[in-house]
C-alpha cells in the first residue's frame, strides 16, 4: 500500500524553506507522494459553494502548481508529486503537455499528472475564457 500527503498550501505561507522541509518531512516518513492542488487565479479555500474566485496576491500561498512540482523535486529523492488537480482549460494544453515532460524527465519519472476541466466560473472569467 501506498501513501501519499496533501501539500498545506493554505498554512504553509510563502516561505520557499518551509515548503522545502514540509516536502523532505513528507519524504523522511515514508510517504509516496504528495499532491499539490492547482488553481490559477483561484486560491487555497475555493470550493464550489464560494461566491467570488479567490485571486492570489503575494501574502497567499497559492504556488503554480508546475513551478512547486520542479522546485520540490529538485529538493527530495524519491517524493512523486500529483497535480491535483490541474485545470487544463485555463491553459495552453501543448505547453501543460511540454512542462509536465519536463519535470517528470528531471525528476526520474516523480510527476502524476492530474486533469480536470475546473467547476469555478469566476476563474474562467477572470481569465477571459
Amino acid at each position: 500500500m501506498r501513501f501519499g500527503a496533501t501539500f498545506p498550501q493554505a498554512e504553509i505561507g510563502i516561505d520557499p524553506l518551509v515548503a522545502r522541509d514540509c516536502a523532505q518531512a513528507v519524504e523522511g516518513l515514508g510517504f509516496d507522494h504528495m499532491a499539490i492542488l492547482d488553481h490559477v487565479v483561484g486560491g487555497p479555500g475555493a470550493s464550489p459553494g464560494d461566491s467570488v474566485a479567490h485571486v492570489g496576491v503575494m501574502d497567499d500561498a497559492n504556488h503554480e502548481v508546475f513551478v512547486l512540482c520542479g522546485y520540490l523535486a529538485g529538493l527530495t529523492k524519491t517524493l512523486a508529486f500529483e497535480t491535483r488537480i490541474l485545470v487544463l482549460p485555463q491553459r495552453q494544453t501543448a505547453l501543460v503537455a511540454k512542462q509536465a515532460a519536463e519535470i517528470d524527465l528531471l525528476s526520474s519519472g516523480r510527476l502524476r499528472l492530474g486533469v480536470g476541466l475546473g467547476w469555478n466560473e469566476k476563474e474562467f472569467g477572470a481569465l477571459g475564457l
